[in-house]
């Protein structure tokens, strides 16, 4: 039996840990203000059971980054049965705050009535197509709902980092950047496919450096929806003295066709890796632009050397 002044003798008594003073203590972790904005995923391309389970993926990751973050799901060509559609999900949440806050008026709680953004609209995009901006940016118009759309999520050193771990899964590459163990079908050259145009080739460009210098091999950018724009760029590197290339999409998976994708592989003779798909650095990039958006403290998403 415990006393009034504490449990009885012989008990086992838990105390809080201290805190850790100094500049040394472990950060308190960052949770998801109360009343934030949600996060909405927009998805492009055709969507599929594929498609959904890795946008859930995404924002899996992004919610176990920042506990208590509303994150949503919006396909950008949706069909508002199956496939939600991003308008009707941005209204669903504009309907949903708002009801929140009539409830709490209602039970006579003193709430300010909400204003700022109802969502942040993060295109599952690694670089920019300005059709498909044009396309979200539309979507989030015509839902009449306040919500801020941000950027693309590259150029960044974490998409080099994915696009290395996608190539040696492949083994088209070595795993390690001390190079201490060697991948007979390593490739001597890369190409880095993207999809938006030549502002998406300078921007996959930026990114392709990053790559250039993990793999100490010449990485060139090219345009998967330009026609011969990847066979050109494997011409040239092979000119250069790469003869063993490989294709790797700088795309996340669902905003191109899997088909475009082998016949410029097989037009360039080049072997290819698989798209970046749900790599955790997309989820936690995805979080980076909703919190840069919002201007609350981000996990601040860095590469990490490859082993």
């Amino acid at each position: 039996m415990s006393s009034p002044t504490g449990p009885a003798s012989g008990l086992p008594v838990r105390m809080p840990r201290p805190r850790q003073p100094g500049r040394h203590r472990r950060p308190e972790p960052l949770v998801a203000p109360e009343g934030a904005p949600a996060l909405v995923l927009a998805v492009p391309g055709a969507p599929s059971a594929a498609t959904r389970g890795l946008a859930e993926e995404v924002v899996s990751i992004a919610r176990s980054e920042l506990p208590g973050l509303d994150a949503r799901i919006g396909f950008v060509d949706g069909d508002d049965s199956e496939f939600p559609t991003l308008r009707s999900v941005l209204a669903h949440a504009a309907e949903e705050r708002a009801a929140r806050y009539e409830q709490a008026v209602a039970a006579g709680l003193d709430v300010k009535q909400p204003d700022g953004p109802v969502a942040v609209v993060v295109p599952l995009l690694a670089g920019p197509d300005s059709a498909l901006l044009r396309h979200i940016r539309q979507s989030v118009m015509d839902s009449r709902v306040a919500a801020e759309l941000t950027d693309v999520l590259g150029p960044h050193p974490l998409l080099a980092e994915a696009l290395h771990v996608r190539l040696s899964e492949a083994s088209l590459a070595r795993a390690d950047r001390a190079r201490l163990f060697t991948v007979a079908t390593a490739a001597d050259g890369i190409v880095l496919a993207s999809v938006g145009g030549e502002e998406a080739v300078q921007a996959a460009g930026i990114t392709g450096m990053l790559l250039a210098a993990r793999l100490a091999v010449p990485v060139m950018a090219a345009a998967l929806d330009q026609e011969g724009s990847i066979a050109s760029v494997a011409e040239q590197l092979r000119s250069s003295g790469s003869q063993q290339l490989a294709l790797a999409p700088y795309l996340i998976g669902p905003e191109i066709d899997a088909g475009l994708l082998a016949a410029a592989a097989e037009e360039a003779g080049c072997a290819t890796s698989e798209a970046l798909g749900a790599y955790p650095a997309i989820g936690k990039l995805a979080l980076a632009k909703y919190t840069t958006a919002l201007g609350i403290a981000p996990q601040q998403a860095q590469g990490t050397p490859a082993r």
